[in-house]
């Protein structure tokens, strides 16, 4: 199994928020469960931007793909 290039933390970082572990758990609690049906870019909590950049990310199969399904994850558990 490979590493990721990313990890969550750094996709955090990557759309304007803090990344440290702290503050992606307490944005995943905040935030959860995300319903099934939703896909992660729809939540109402990005911004356009934000929310642009994760369906590019899939869309693309990008290197953040991975580390964008494991927050949708996250975020469904």
């Amino acid at each position: 199994m490979e590493t990721p290039i990313h990890r969550v933390g750094d996709l955090f970082r990557q759309m304007g928020l803090p990344g440290d572990p702290s503050h992606v758990d307490s944005f995943i609690a905040q935030h959860r469960p995300l319903p099934e049906g939703v896909a992660l870019a729809d939540a109402p909590w990005w911004s356009a931007s934000q929310a642009a950049f994760l369906r590019e990310a899939l869309a693309h199969d990008a290197d953040w793909a991975e580390v964008v399904d494991q927050l949708s994850t996250r975020l469904r558990g």
